[in-house]
């Protein structure tokens, strides 16, 4: 490259700097590269609209250059590069997918939603005020993880360990470290469970509480499970369990599904209104708990789900597409999608058919009434057409207009204005050559 040193110094260290970043960002965000495919899903059509406006305005650049050109190699090169890429753009639409294109009449039902944690953004995670708050907000239900601490009472906590949304650094230093199904509930009901929650402001969201919400928050303690328990059979919601893997060592590792269903069973709820996730001993339950709602983590063939009597699947929304979903639906197996924050994706997996999703911001995706939206086959392929049309037009208009403007620029060179002068060609004519000498050479 004809650069000087210092710009090829900085060009140079833009480039590493950039591939160290990309990695970096695929490192961190590893799994959210998946969103990728699905954002494109939900904004195809309307990025196809754009893309064709874009390239419809670069015509204006390209058709210059192509009239300016000296050689006709260039401007074969030139008009080819251009108009594979207008071509590609244009048949684009070919492969896009978008699930809301469809017609209203083919629109499932609303996905139920469930508190991921109960409302994390409104209070702090599996608290019975997260849990209240999702009540609040019309939640259809709620998803927490169950443990049990070392003297045989579950309660709810997502980590191994207890200082991510607990104090126990103040109150049991010594024992921080250690798996939080190893403390006694009597020790676990010391600890406070929402202080961390008003202190780092997980979602941004602590400003947005009332005065007397804020105090509550910082002052929660550890759930007990058939806390719970009591308040989703009181207010008639569903409840998804996820039960957390105890140490070997833990005193009640063998009995911790027993000791959990005699929970639940004690507690009233009813049992249809349990979403059960955890596989190990999944005939055991079904023998004491024969109406619980079956789910499984794991995705695999519907003929193998339906054998072992399973007849929902919970997944990452990300591990999981339209046509698979579609096709669970029509053997009636419903997914549960975790953890679906955002109306636009709520909006395509509800087009897609998913029966439900797990959020973070149940209080946010209740407001959605439908998808933010919905469009016939028909009218897209309208769009479509005549995006593509107009365009094409346009760009054909462009490169005739530009080759009237500039075509006639590269017949004139400076000998043939002197030649002009000396044989004192009208005053009219020399000026306007002149003129286009001065032109080409500002373009130069």
């Amino acid at each position: 490259m004809n650069l000087h040193w210092l710009h090829k110094i900085g060009v140079t260290a833009t480039l590493v700097a950039t591939v160290v970043a990309i990695i970096s960002i695929d490192q961190l965000w590893k799994e959210e590269w998946n969103i990728l495919f699905i954002s494109f899903q939900a904004t195809a059509p309307f990025l196809h609209v754009g893309g064709v406006v874009a390239i419809t305005l670069l015509a204006w650049l390209v058709a210059g250059q192509f009239a300016r050109a000296e050689r006709a190699s260039f401007q074969v090169v030139l008009c080819i590069a251009y108009l594979s890429v207008v071509l590609a753009l244009y048949l684009v639409p070919l492969t896009i997918s978008s699930p809301c294109i469809m017609l209203k009449k083919d629109l499932g039902s609303r996905p139920a939603i469930f508190g991921h944690r109960g409302a994390p953004m409104m209070a702090p995670e599996n608290t019975l005020m997260s849990f209240q708050k999702a009540i609040e907000n019309k939640a259809d239900g709620v998803q927490t993880d169950v443990s049990l601490s070392h003297d045989g009472v579950p309660f709810l906590m997502h980590d191994n360990l207890l200082r991510r949304t607990t104090n126990v650094d103040e109150k049991f230093s010594e024992r921080a470290s250690v798996h939080s199904s190893m403390f006694n509930w009597t020790d676990l009901e010391q600890l406070n469970a929402g202080e961390w929650f008003t202190t780092n402001d997980p979602f941004w969201t602590v400003h947005s509480l009332s005065a007397s919400d804020s105090a509550k928050a910082a002052n929660q303690s550890v759930c007990r499970l058939d806390d719970l328990l009591s308040l989703a059979k009181a207010s008639n919601i569903s409840v998804i369990l996820n039960l957390q893997d105890l140490p070997v060592e833990h005193p009640y590792n063998n009995n911790f599904i027993n000791i959990t269903l005699e929970t639940i069973m004690n507690s009233g709820i009813l049992q249809h209104m349990v979403v059960w996730l955890h596989d190990k001993d999944r005939q055991l339950v079904r023998q004491i708990s024969p109406d619980f709602q079956q789910a499984s983590e794991s995705k695999r063939e519907v003929s193998a789900l339906i054998a072992d009597g399973i007849f929902s699947l919970y997944l990452r929304y990300s591990q999981i597409n339209v046509k698979e979903v579609r096709e669970y639906t029509s053997r009636n197996l419903s997914t549960i999608l975790y953890t679906v924050n955002e109306p636009w994706l709520y909006s395509v997996l509800w087009c897609a058919g998913v029966k439900s999703v797990t959020s973070d911001a149940s209080h946010i995706l209740k407001q959605v009434p439908s998808p933010i939206w919905l469009m016939p086959p028909d009218e897209y392929n309208l769009m479509w057409i005549t995006s593509d049309v107009i365009s094409f037009t346009l760009i054909v208009g462009i490169f005739i207009l530009q080759k009237y403007r500039l075509g006639s620029i590269r017949t004139y060179n400076p000998e043939q204005i002197m030649l002009s002068a000396a044989v004192q060609r009208s005053s009219k004519d020399v000026n306007i050559m002149k003129e286009k000498l001065i032109f080409a050479g500002c373009l130069k």
